[in-house]
């Protein structure tokens, strides 16, 4: 059984964060899917891991083109299981989570914004759902410059 992740960006943003989460996720072996709620969100999404430094590649792709269930990393708006039978699975923009992915997968990564006072309650939403349904939670926070974990059930 997994455990759902809580990532509270207060200082750089989700094409900051996103890769190095990504890379860590990477190093510990999972295939990852990357679920949002806007396509093209997602592409834009794409095109920023497509232009970071090349030392830091990610290959990755987007759900839909060819040879999608290949990606190590995969984009993609549709709910429930990645074609890319991912191990983890990053929400962004208040995509939903359901308790039995964060049974089933190795890791659920909520990544939310600090400056929107809508995503921050999104992001309680979520927390309360996946914690009241039995999930093992913790909630991370870059406020004080570097990652600290400030919650856990």
């Amino acid at each position: 059984m997994g455990a759902a992740f809580f990532y509270h960006l207060t200082r750089r943003p989700l094409e900051a964060t996103l890769p190095m989460l990504l890379e860590k996720a990477r190093a510990a072996g999972w295939r990852v899917a990357v679920r949002g709620v806007d396509a093209a969100r997602m592409e834009w999404l794409d095109e920023k891991l497509w232009l970071g430094p090349e030392e830091q590649f990610l290959a990755h792709g987007l759900a839909g083109a060819p040879n999608a269930a290949h990606q190590p990393i995969l984009l993609t708006t549709a709910p429930g299981a990645a074609p890319n039978a991912a191990e983890c699975l990053m929400s962004v923009d208040g995509a939903p989570v359901d308790p039995g992915e964060v049974q089933r997968l190795e890791r659920v990564c909520v990544i939310f914004d600090g400056g929107d006072a809508a995503a921050v309650d999104q992001a309680r939403a979520q927390w309360r759902a996946l914690t009241q349904a039995g999930c093992r939670a913790q909630y991370w926070s870059e406020a004080s410059g570097k990652w600290e974990k400030k919650a856990e059930r």
